[in-house]
């Protein structure tokens, strides 16, 4: 499980894709959640405006888990 560090109060789903490096750009966001059933808090959510808030805990496909905290 890896850690996100995050400055605001929240970021989107499609912010986090880009800072994971997931996608590339936030144009591939629509098409990739289209394609792949992220989990945040292991629930199935794939909107890409979704906030996720420090304290969250999103899995992409594959496995790949990451924390969100505060910096």
């Amino acid at each position: 499980m890896k850690t996100v560090e995050i400055w605001s109060e929240y970021i989107t789903m499609g912010q986090l894709l880009k800072l994971t490096d997931t996608i590339a750009s936030g144009a591939e966001a629509k098409e990739y959640l289209a394609e792949n059933m992220p989990l945040v808090n292991n629930e199935p959510d794939n909107r890409r405006g979704r906030k996720i808030r420090p304290g969250d805990v999103v899995t992409f496909p594959g496995n790949r888990t990451f924390t969100i905290v505060a910096k």
